[in-house]
């Protein structure tokens, strides 16, 4: 019996995100970590500590794909380098594993994936509750409640301290509803399964510490051909409230369906990566009414409490890239959805600097 040789991959960036799929590298029988590259040495003596293991180390990307010439790269790094490091590690012959969003500009990421079918390797792009059973579960009884949908979610983050310097690094590049909202969007086309033909957004600068024309809030409202629509909102920074900082919510027709996070959805969480993706249970809520005009149903609560966490979250959807290379899965409708999201939340962004709906037909 053969098995196949281990996926050499280089491990670009190692903060919340990229420290996670380290961890799932190291832990997969199916890959080989060929080196870590970040541009700080904290991060990489973090991971590796963390790991109790020696991998080569660089600060250098270039560098690190020329001198390990891996089969695939892992790439958790700031949006603002994701199109040029892609780029590099395909025309290289490196399956690419891209945190979202694709890149910073709906051509760029296009072309991005182009350029993976082109030269015939996987590109795989990080929308983890994709793997989510939670949200798997939510978008399914979404699609119960009948059209058209009005999807109410988002995701506020109250920072400090490390979080929030690695917040304003983001917001450098960055509006918080392009670099979150792809998650949220992606799960919205999921639920009306409908495509978007209208985005308009707007934003605030709520900080001097931020580059001028900046903003660390926004939101985007998008309508859809179904006639659904959907918001979502989201804040960086310390001045933010942790007041219904964390609504995931679609009413239909027939009812709604709603996540029901008390813990991690409570005060003290918002700067929580672990809680971003919690659920605990869902709250479906039955419209139906009786003939003396009362609710036919009662509510009916979903338990949730055997999600998995926040680092085996991360490890599904390496599981899942491993797979892709291996069996040479068509991750086409993956791709397409990214791009698809992309193109929203960056037409939010345009609303916002415009003052304009943007067309998406």
């Amino acid at each position: 019996m053969t098995t196949n040789p281990p996926i050499r991959v280089l491990c670009v960036g190692a903060g919340n995100t990229g420290r996670s799929h380290i961890l799932a590298y190291h832990r997969l029988e199916g890959f080989e970590i060929a080196g870590i590259c970040t541009r700080s040495p904290k991060s990489r003596k973090a991971v590796l500590e963390e790991l109790g293991s020696a991998y080569p180390e660089f600060n250098d990307f270039q560098t690190a794909l020329t001198e390990t010439k891996p089969d695939a790269v892992c790439i958790s790094t700031y949006p603002d380098t994701h199109y040029e490091f892609t780029k590099a590690a395909l025309e290289a012959g490196c399956h690419v594993f891209l945190e979202k969003p694709l890149a910073e500009t709906i051509e760029q990421a296009e072309e991005l994936v182009a350029l993976s079918i082109k030269v015939n390797r996987k590109l795989v792009v990080g929308y983890v509750l994709r793997h989510h059973p939670s949200w798997i579960k939510f978008v399914e009884k979404a699609r119960t409640l009948g059209k058209p949908l009005v999807m109410r979610m988002n995701l506020n983050q109250q920072s400090s301290g490390d979080a929030w310097e690695t917040h304003r690094h983001l917001l450098s590049s960055i509006s918080p509803v392009v670099d979150c909202g792809v998650h949220y969007v992606d799960v919205m086309c999921q639920m009306t399964q409908s495509q978007p033909v209208s985005v308009s957004g707007i934003g605030a600068r709520l900080s001097d510490e931020l580059p001028e024309g900046k903003i660390n809030y926004a939101q985007l409202q998008v309508t859809f051909a179904d006639g659904s629509v959907g918001w979502y909102e989201a804040g960086w920074g310390p001045m933010m409230s942790e007041t219904a900082f964390f609504i995931k919510d679609v009413v239909g027709p027939q009812g709604s369906v709603s996540i029901v996070a008390k813990d991690a959805g409570g005060r003290g969480q918002s700067d929580n990566v672990s809680a971003h993706t919690a659920t605990q249970s869902l709250l479906v809520h039955y419209g139906e009414l009786d003939s003396a005009g009362n609710l036919a149903k009662t509510d009916e609560y979903i338990d949730m409490e055997s999600e998995p966490d926040h680092d085996a979250l991360f490890q599904s959807e390496q599981e899942y890239f491993l797979k892709a290379i291996i069996e040479d899965l068509d991750t086409t409708e993956l791709l397409t959805a990214a791009c698809n999201a992309s193109r929203i939340v960056l037409a939010a962004d345009e609303s916002f600097r415009t003052g304009k709906t943007i067309n998406l037909r």
